[in-house]
């Protein structure tokens, strides 16, 4: 498989000025404690310039510098991961978009769910909640996935399907249960054998494995006060090894950015074809564009493409002011985000270890710095 040539900003397409100048933010907010750490790699066609490093491997003021083979999770980046490989099943006739959720898990028909379609889980139309009403609980619990699948089946909905936009990470909860149940494998297996191992991605995994060593890799998260001194929170081994197919993933920048280049490449990488590219167009597309009950200000202003989060121009929050109509990405509530931008095949990966909900301003900031820099 041939690989992103590592090169220069310059012979990368970025003005290096430019670039150093997002390097040097980073740098300024991880020496004052704005930012623990982060990471940014950045990549242009086959190109992807070296990943820098900022900061320290903990929060703690006296923790080690952050290493070169840091790994971060990542948050809501996993979002579009799980759904690529529900993606995946549809390219093979498995799956339509169509389907209700409960022809694959019969008992998710409970309580007035039995119109939900896949496409309402990849778009955010459900009606399902963000997360469990006892989600803290299970999580005390050390519940398994499967018993947060059990607990959305049994919710009602907020609202009739297809009728408004609410971010809903227990949507992706039920996407990684229908890979289980149309492809036999948990989700975990599903995305190592097909997803991770065939990009060569070596260093990502959804959920830390409990046998495998290294986990001093995984940069500290500075976490909400309500997950400090808790067995639970972002940085505990159960949460680490839970493996949330809505906010698990575990990853280094340049892992991602071989996932990243993948989708610019219309789902190729080297040798390697993961998706089709009428697959990354209708994940990349407006898909509230063809709901017409959906309020037609969130079909044209806040708009969403199959996993992924469309440009909302007018919304600074994440990815900045400065990238063009057709560019796609995600963010990440432990402080991460990546843009991808199909006009100048360009992409933008950082990672950092400060929780930045809900307006994203260092991310913000630092994306505009970057996009100012792609020639």
């Amino acid at each position: 498989m041939s690989v992103l040539t590592l090169a220069k900003p310059e012979a990368a397409g970025f003005d290096p000025d430019q670039l150093q100048r997002a390097y040097d933010l980073l740098k300024r907010w991880c020496d004052s404690d704005k930012v623990p750490a982060a990471a940014l790699c950045v990549g242009r066609k086959t190109s992807v310039v070296e990943p820098q490093f900022f900061g320290r491997q903990r929060p703690d003021k006296d923790a080690p510098p952050l290493g070169k083979d840091a790994l971060f999770l990542i948050a809501s980046i996993t979002k579009p991961v799980t759904v690529t490989a529900v993606m995946m099943l549809v390219e093979r006739g498995e799956i339509t978009l169509e389907d209700k959720v409960s022809a694959f898990v019969p008992k998710f028909a409970a309580n007035g769910k039995q119109d939900v379609q896949v496409r309402h889980l990849m778009t955010h139309t459900s009606g399902l909640p963000d997360m469990l009403p006892d989600n803290v609980k299970m999580r005390q619990a050390h519940k398994p996935l499967s018993a947060f699948v059990d607990e959305i089946c049994k919710l009602p909905l907020q609202f009739a399907p297809g009728t408004r936009v609410s971010y809903q990470s227990m949507g992706t909860a039920m996407l990684a249960e229908i890979v289980h149940q149309v492809s036999g494998k948990s989700i975990q297996e599903f995305l190592r054998k097909e997803i991770f191992e065939p990009l060569g991605m070596k260093d990502t995994w959804l959920g830390w494995p409990p046998d495998r060593k290294g986990r001093e890799r995984i940069a500290g998260v500075r976490v909400p006060a309500e997950m400090a001194g808790t067995d639970w929170g972002w940085n505990s081994a159960y949460w680490l090894g839970f493996g949330a197919p809505w906010g698990g993933m575990l990853t280094s920048p340049a892992d991602f950015a071989r996932f990243c280049r993948m989708m610019l490449n219309g789902g190729t990488l080297g040798d390697v074809r993961l998706l089709s590219p009428a697959t990354v167009r209708a994940m990349t597309s407006n898909q509230l564009a063809v709901m017409p009950a959906v309020p037609e200000e969130e079909r044209r202003c806040r708009p969403w493409g199959l996993g992924w989060r469309l440009n909302w121009p007018g919304h600074s929050a994440n990815f900045g002011d400065l990238l063009g109509g057709r560019t796609y990405g995600h963010w990440g509530a432990t402080g991460t985000v990546c843009w991808l931008d199909p006009e100048t095949e360009s992409f933008c990966i950082l990672f950092t270890t400060q929780p930045q909900e809900p307006e994203g301003r260092f991310l913000a900031r630092a994306c505009n710095v970057v996009a100012a820099a792609v020639k």
